[in-house]
């Protein structure tokens, strides 16, 4: 394992090698490095590597990336959070799903308030400083374009999770470990937040093949979560496959062989890319887990700069997966897209 750091000012790579108590999993292309020393590249295009720039990046880095693997990269917070021009449907779908099934997309423990204050607050800052002429404070109320959203009206990370389109999952140690204490998840992919409400990080991954309670992946994971600082946030992609472009994904894992049963995903499905991050907080000392859903079909894709490279990529990875893996994802073996 490997922590790596550009020095734009001396135009120099430092590669660390960190023992297995390493504070991150990270997974870095050398090949971004290289490019990086050239005397003309600008800082902002090295962070566009890591930030995924397009929409282009988002799907091609998530298909790239290994299923079933811990992969984080730095997080630069000036862009942490995605907006584009789906903005308004996603919102209108929150909207939908809470007056629709309340309990079913959010949950707060008694004795998070404080700690929903403070992700409430970094995200407003977060949105005005990434997108200034979009969003707009006044008093109590931001302005999201034509939409309005009341600051303190509701609990405050539903009314973060109203402002933007991840989804955010509030995380806080305990003597059983990370516990899921509270979350806005109007957009989950196959679980269901009212089963793994409450419940410890390796309970939460049970179900996943080889991230189960004593595992080394959940110790793993255990272990990036105690060392995570909160001057140094990371992020991750995860992909699935999806018959439907439907947002709303809820599945408990009693139900998850009976929901796939009857998928057919042989004909131009679509890829689910979740960009998720995590982020300590400084005050509670909490973190705070983003995950926001990108959504496209297998043809739009290769209609991308270099699909057709990452369709052939996904494909590999569908013939290399196990019969548990396939079936966790809910993909027939000896699928090809």
């Amino acid at each position: 394992l490997a922590i790596c750091v550009f020095n734009r000012r001396k135009r120099s790579l430092r590669v660390w090698v960190i023992a297995s108590q390493c504070s991150y999993f990270v997974l870095i292309d050398s090949k971004l490095f290289k490019k990086s020393q050239a005397k003309d590249l600008e800082r902002e295009k090295v962070a566009a590597r890591f930030a995924i720039a397009s929409s282009y990046f988002r799907h091609i880095m998530a298909v790239f990336h290994k299923p079933f693997a811990i992969g984080l990269l730095p997080l630069d917070l000036s862009e942490w959070l995605d907006v584009d021009d789906q903005l308004e449907f996603y919102l209108e779908e929150k909207d939908r799903l809470y007056a629709e099934h309340p309990d079913l997309v959010f949950q707060a423990e008694e004795g998070t308030q404080a700690s929903q204050d403070e992700i409430l607050q970094a995200i407003i800052e977060c949105l005005i400083a990434q997108y200034p002429s979009l969003y707009q404070k006044q008093g109590d109320v931001m302005k999201i374009g034509e939409r309005q959203v009341l600051l303190d009206a509701q609990p405050p990370l539903l009314t973060a999770a109203r402002l933007c389109q991840d989804d955010l999952v509030l995380m806080r140690h305990s003597p059983q470990g990370w516990r899921l204490v509270a979350a806005s998840l109007s957009f989950p992919s196959s679980w269901s937040l009212v089963e793994k409400f409450g419940k410890p990080m390796d309970q939460i991954h049970a179900p996943v093949p080889a991230f189960g309670p004593n595992t080394r992946n959940a110790m793993m994971i255990d272990r990036i979560f105690d060392k995570l600082q909160v001057a140094l946030p990371v992020w991750r992609q995860n992909w699935s496959l999806h018959e439907d472009d439907a947002l709303y994904h809820p599945s408990a894992s009693v139900m998850r062989a009976e929901k796939f049963e009857n998928r057919d995903l042989t004909h131009d499905p679509y890829v689910r890319v979740e960009r998720q991050t995590l982020r300590k907080m400084p005050r509670s000392g909490d973190i705070l887990f983003t995950i926001r859903i990108y959504l496209d079909r297998v043809s739009a894709l290769r209609q991308k700069p270099e699909g057709e490279a990452g369709v052939a990529q996904l494909n590999e990875q569908l013939s290399n997966m196990t019969v548990d893996e396939l079936t966790y994802k809910g993909i027939p073996p000896g699928l090809s897209v």
